[in-house]
């Protein structure tokens, strides 16, 4: 997520409420509380507070989601915040083309400064105040560790690529947690555009696992390569290996137990190509992988979402791999096994270990691909 425009910004800077998922940045962890740190406005605060307003109004921002999509759930998390916290939020949500936002240049250090006449002028052309609601004004609590973690469940059925987030009337948020599923716009997609169907920014969903010790396979579908293997899906040591380790004719371990991650595809599709890599896993890299894929209707994924996945009938996608440390595995052509379209897959590796990204693309999306969503 990128901050677009704010209404004013004092004890510290907006980006840092900004937390962007799936992508190496500072502002992934927790905010700090360092007692010493002052600036000239006064209090340095890991966070967006503005100052105490005396204006009539309430102060605002605006941020671009760094992925487009349907958003469940949002996170206003006022840590620290004990006696400056925002009193009470709200969130508005909007679908803008590429061509609508205002290009406004925010870099630099903006602390203690307001939008200017002009900004404000370019962003009223956005009618942000008419933006649909998607949490009416609601009362925050203050960021003691107790409470400082305010949850929302929304209800939102359409794309939303912008949120106007207001402050009623000023104070301090420390951290924005935006949660949802991804939702490209297929309209403006070739038809002969090489798509990785897996990808979060086009709707990838995980959807269940068997272990997630060192790191959650959700990372494995984020954008660009892995930037260490924290970035990445990494289980815990299987206690079940044999005491002694036997290879078959092709060098892959015969290990009686596994580790899975199921994942729903942005869409329905045929796969032409995977990857597996395994970048930054060099001593615990998985000995092999095979890749299952189903085609599941609401109801189906429903009943195998409740049963953990022990339901459902996989049928043989890629069959098993050796794999190779930090290393890209690319498979495609008659190294799959289907040529049908599929909905949902499962990664299954052996015995154990840590994948950095994995990749599903088809080459072509039909035309019923293409048409059956529009940008909402």
């Amino acid at each position: 997520m990128k901050n677009t425009l704010f209404s004013f910004s004092f004890g510290f800077i907006l980006y840092n409420i900004l937390f962007l998922v799936h992508t190496p940045d500072p502002q992934r962890e927790p905010p700090r509380f360092i007692a010493s740190a002052f600036t000239e406005f006064g209090k340095w605060m890991d966070g967006w507070e503005t100052r105490r307003k005396r204006t009539p109004g309430h102060d605002w921002c605006i941020i671009q989601l760094g992925v487009p999509g349907l958003i469940h759930g949002l996170d206003v998390d006022t840590s620290f915040f004990t006696g400056n916290h925002s009193p009470c939020v709200s969130v508005q949500a909007a679908c803008l083309g590429t061509d609508t936002p205002p290009t406004i240049s925010l870099e630099g250090d903006r602390t203690g400064m307001a939008a200017s006449d002009s900004q404000l002028a370019a962003v009223a052309k956005l009618g942000s105040e008419a933006w649909p609601v998607l949490l009416p004004v609601t009362e925050l609590q203050p960021g003691y560790s107790d409470c400082c973690h305010n949850y929302f469940s929304v209800s939102c059925s359409h794309r939303v690529t912008h949120l106007r987030v207001n402050m009623h009337p000023d104070g301090g948020i420390a951290r924005l947690r935006v949660y949802g599923v991804g939702r490209r716009d297929w309209s403006s997609v070739s038809a002969h555009q090489d798509v990785d169907l897996l990808a979060l920014t086009n709707g990838g969903v995980c959807q269940g696992y068997s272990d997630a010790h060192f790191g959650h396979p959700r990372n494995m579908i984020g954008p660009g390569r892995a930037a260490n293997m924290g970035d990445g899906w990494e289980t815990a040591r299987r206690l079940d290996r044999p005491r002694e380790l036997e290879v078959d004719g092709r060098g892959i371990l015969q290990v009686p137990g596994y580790e899975w991650a199921v994942f729903r595809l942005g869409r329905p599709g045929t796969i032409s190509s995977i990857e597996v890599d395994t970048n930054h896993f060099k001593g615990n890299y998985p000995d092999s992988c095979r890749i299952e894929a189903c085609t599941l209707t609401p109801d189906q994924e429903a009943q195998c979402i409740r049963s953990r996945w022990t339901s459902g009938k996989w049928r043989l996608l890629l069959p098993p791999q050796k794999l190779r440390p930090h290393h890209r595995h690319r498979y495609g052509g008659e190294e799959l096994a289907l040529s049908e379209p599929v909905s949902h897959i499962r990664l299954v590796i052996a015995p154990d270990g840590g994948v950095s990204r994995l990749r599903l693309r088809v080459r072509a999306l039909s035309c019923c691909l293409l048409c059956g969503e529009n940008k909402k």
